[in-house]
């Protein structure tokens, strides 16, 4: 390339650094377009494992039962303490605690096998 004036390495070196310019750009697309697909997956796996579980709603203020929801019922937000199937049972065998189904997410199919 130094047998060549200085305007043909030039525009060579110029060439060079639109190519690999659009090599980067291509790169950096790639790698956006692959970190948002794992993140939907991420979040379609999180809904899935929160879809097989339930979650108890406490007993709020005046009332005096609490609210068995699916674990990916909107009603109530209460994003930790998703609770397996087994240990719902146990928790609607417990007359103390008073549980009553969500009329919105209907929970009880999920419990019956």
């Amino acid at each position: 390339m130094n047998d060549m004036p200085p305007e043909g390495r030039l525009a060579k070196l110029m060439a060079l650094e639109e190519w690999l310019d659009y090599q980067l750009r291509t790169t950096r697309a790639r790698i956006r377009t692959l970190q948002a697909e794992m993140e939907r997956d991420r979040r379609a796996a999180q809904r899935a494992w929160e879809e097989q579980r339930w979650k108890l709603e406490p007993v709020r203020g005046g009332e005096r039962r609490s609210v068995l929801h699916r674990g990916g019922c909107g009603i109530w937000k209460g994003g930790h303490g998703f609770l397996t199937r087994e240990e719902v049972l146990l928790a609607l065998e417990d007359e103390s605690l008073h549980v009553e189904a969500c009329s919105v997410c209907n929970p009880e199919p999920g419990l019956r096998e």
